[in-house]
């Protein structure tokens, strides 16, 4: 009993959830598991956690948000950084000489991911090999910053949140991020 109490307060502190009246949490695990009635039903308690973490997720979000767009607009300043009507903001860091992928192609890269903070978050060269994917199935901003490269260009992209991962938690992303992502592009498959 006391290892699931662990592990579902571990899962909502993870989410956000600091302060709960433990005294009502208990009577509620108590009445339901003894089949005695709830104060409230079921679809009444989806409805109330289901609001509730959503106003959570937002104000993380925010937060993170305001972080990414305050950056943004300053780094936009430095004349290296080109910023493109969606939003992206990239760097070249290394220009290549070789074609560039179309939305419908295949492409392999390297890449390391980070947070505003420098924190990585994945990183291709960690695995000591490129990864390969349909260009049409992946983020909006690398979609739109890999089809600026060449072959053998390595690039740094600002990517908004509105081109990243969204507002809301994805997997260890957390809602509203801004990503930084340093790209490698090696090769091309057409689509056939």
């Amino acid at each position: 009993s006391y290892a699931l109490g662990v592990s579902l307060a571990s899962y909502y502190k993870a989410q956000g959830v600091t302060e709960l009246n433990t005294a009502l949490l208990t009577r509620a695990v108590s009445d339901f598991l003894q089949g005695k009635p709830t104060l409230i039903d079921n679809a009444a308690s989806s409805t109330i956690l289901n609001n509730y973490m959503t106003r959570l997720q937002n104000e993380k979000s925010k937060l993170k948000k305001q972080e990414g767009e305050l950056f943004l607009a300053q780094n936009k300043k430095r004349p290296e950084i080109t910023t493109t009507e969606s939003g992206l903001q990239y760097e070249v860091l290394v220009q290549g000489t070789g074609e560039q992928p179309t939305a419908a192609d295949t492409v392999t890269c390297h890449y390391r991911g980070t947070f505003l903070d420098g924190t990585g978050f994945d990183n291709s060269y960690d695995r000591g090999q490129p990864i390969s994917f349909p260009l049409s199935g992946v983020i909006r901003g690398w979609t739109e910053g890999l089809q600026l490269m060449k072959t053998g260009s390595k690039y740094r992209f600002y990517i908004p949140y509105t081109l990243g991962y969204g507002e809301y938690d994805y997997m260890s992303i957390p809602g509203g991020s801004l990503l930084i992502f340093e790209v490698e592009l090696i090769g091309i498959k057409r689509k056939q």
